[in-house]
């Protein structure tokens, strides 16, 4: 999906979250919010390079005063992309101004594969 698709505002449950399988970027920001579009460029540039490897589900979570997804984050300030691996937390990037912060939060995937075994 491309980055210029707005925030949703009907976020999944934690639970769900928790639950998802796979390599998950969830972006937390708001339609309103300037840093969150000017973050965009860098953002669709990180994810760009990063799509010839796994495949990542990115979500754009809508972000607010009781929401309760962000909450469970600990979101403070938006952007911020949180990584996940099989819906666990495994890298986070705060208010990315290039591509290369984002890059970092996601070389955590590759740091959390399993050794191969064979």
């Amino acid at each position: 999906m491309s980055p210029d698709f707005p925030y949703a505002s009907d976020a999944p449950s934690r639970a769900d979250v928790d639950a998802l399988a796979g390599d998950t970027v969830i972006e937390f920001g708001s339609n309103g919010c300037g840093i969150c579009r000017a973050a965009q460029a860098a953002i669709a540039e990180a994810l760009g390079a990063h799509a010839g490897r796994s495949p990542i589900r990115h979500l754009k979570i809508e972000d607010g005063p009781g929401q309760p997804l962000g909450r469970s984050f600990g979101i403070r300030w938006w952007p911020t992309l949180v990584v996940l691996r099989d819906g666990r937390e495994v890298g986070r990037t705060v208010r990315p101004r290039r591509a290369q912060d984002i890059e970092e939060a996601l070389s955590a995937l590759a740091a959390s594969e399993a050794p191969d075994r064979s």
